[in-house]
């Protein structure tokens, strides 16, 4: 057969047999063919017969995606991207496996090349994505969280266009190419959500804008835990959509949402302070 257009050289064949197996699936999905389900089996099944070697250091290591991949859960929301990762952990891996739990597969035909045939799949490029820019950015603006510029966001100053001109810089010296930046921008509706989303809001900033539901008051326990939640949120996230008032973990302390805690006027102030909270990070 001919070799595999790459300058790589790989020489594990069981390796490329499981590549093939996952773009299968993964055009099986992108085109909503009736076959993803027998892929999908013979993917479990190989995750099943690596996760029997779990002795072997190099699997236990993967443990957890194996077993996820084994069983049904991960599945019921499978994209293709997950596909891409786990197939990029458990390649290697694959040779691993009994040589008696491995089907025998004789053939007898004439290869013939056809005509080439160009697919693209979604979400999956040779060059850096937005999952792992994001990674990298993250580590980047922590270790240089003392910038003015990132202050500023992350204490909900207003910024300026010299801050965001810093910001994007920022980026680009993290390892951002200018596509990935756009798409960070657009997914999240401007440069300032998205760096706040990676470095959060500063905690006593976010305490300083709800500190008005309860210091000063005589708010119940019940109240304050709630405020202490948004306050949580704000701090790992940067900014919070007013819906997420009305969703777990909101609602196993109020079904009814905030307003059975607190009186209507308060929740649109409540709303108002959100909303301004991303507005100043929009700029």
């Amino acid at each position: 057969m001919a070799g595999l257009p790459t300058a790589l050289l790989d020489n594990d064949e069981e390796a490329k047999r499981f590549d093939l197996l996952v773009l299968r699936t993964q055009l099986a999905i992108l085109q909503a063919l009736p076959d993803f389900v027998t892929l999908r089996e013979r993917l479990q099944a190989i995750a099943s017969a690596l996760e029997e070697q779990e002795a072997i250091p190099a699997i236990k290591a993967q443990l957890v995606l194996i077993q996820a991949v084994a069983g049904d859960e991960w599945w019921e929301d499978v994209t293709v991207v997950m596909l891409e990762a786990a197939r990029k952990k458990l390649r290697t891996l694959v040779k691993l496996i009994e040589k008696g739990k491995k089907n025998t597969v004789y053939t007898d035909f004439d290869d013939e090349l056809g005509g080439g045939t160009t697919i693209n799949l979604p979400g999956i490029s040779t060059g850096m994505n937005l999952a792992k820019f994001k990674d990298k950015a993250r580590q980047f603006l922590r270790a240089h969280e003392s910038h003015l510029s990132l202050q500023r966001l992350r204490r909900n100053q207003p910024l300026t266009t010299s801050d965001l001109e810093e910001l994007e810089r920022m980026l680009i010296e993290a390892g951002g190419t200018t596509e990935v930046i756009a798409q960070a921008k657009e997914q999240s509706h401007g440069l300032g959500i998205f760096i706040r989303s990676l470095v959060g809001l500063d905690r006593e900033t976010a305490k300083q804008a709800f500190s008005q539901f309860v210091v000063g008051t005589t708010a119940t326990a019940s109240q304050i835990e709630f405020i202490d939640l948004i306050v949580q949120y704000l701090t790992e996230n940067g900014v919070m959509d007013a819906a997420r008032l009305y969703e777990s973990p909101f609602t196993d302390i109020s079904q009814q949402g905030p307003e059975a805690l607190f009186l209507p006027a308060r929740v649109t102030e409540m709303v108002r302070v959100l909303d301004d909270i991303r507005k100043r990070a929009v700029a």
